[in-house]
């Protein structure tokens, strides 16, 4: 939709997709993943001088249902079939529901969770704690998966599955373990 623009709006679109929950929240503003993404894009397009319509904006949100899962993440979760699976995100149910759905992953979670809810998005304590209370684990038994470093800050084990060569963080927490991708999980 962007020629020669395309990379660079995504790449502003999903930082300021973080920072605006972050902001939001110290704010005590909250919003949901929608809103949030709404806005982010249009910022990404603004620092562009993209011109956007209604339509582009709607068909672009609508992208976040279509997104494509790296390619082994399919065969990990059916070799997982007797380990549970959450999917803990700040995403809204119906578009957690559609993204599963249309990447047919549907079936290989046992649990999927959204925080729109409670209002407290990830990293805030609260957001894990809210689905740690009902779920009758431990927290030495779970093992958090995630793209982002920081994470572990709950107290899970965490895994930082570190597909991009990016330095960790500058935070006083670090994940456990670092995987280049989901291929070697421990058994």
């Amino acid at each position: 939709m962007f020629p020669e623009k395309g990379a660079a709006i995504s790449q502003i679109w999903r930082t300021k997709q973080l920072e605006y929950f972050f902001w939001r929240h110290m704010m005590g503003r909250y919003e949901d993943f929608d809103t949030v993404t709404r806005d982010a894009l249009r910022y990404a397009l603004a620092v562009h001088d993209a011109t956007s319509t209604e339509k582009i904006e709607q068909r672009l949100i609508a992208s976040y249902a279509y997104l494509t899962p790296y390619e082994e993440v399919a065969s990990v979760l059916k070799e997982l079939h007797d380990v549970k699976t959450v999917i803990l995100s700040n995403g809204t149910d119906e578009m957690l529901e559609a993204l599963l759905r249309n990447a047919g992953l549907t079936d290989y979670f046992d649990e999927v969770v959204s925080f729109g809810g409670i209002k407290q998005p990830k990293p805030t304590p609260a957001a894990y704690i809210h689905w740690f209370k009902t779920s009758g684990l431990r927290r030495d038994e779970v093992l958090f998966l995630s793209s982002n470093g920081w994470d572990k800050n709950f107290g899970f084990h965490a895994a930082w599955i570190h597909r991009n060569d990016l330095p960790f963080e500058a935070f006083d927490v670090e994940p456990d373990t670092v995987y280049p991708n989901l291929n070697n999980l421990p058994e």
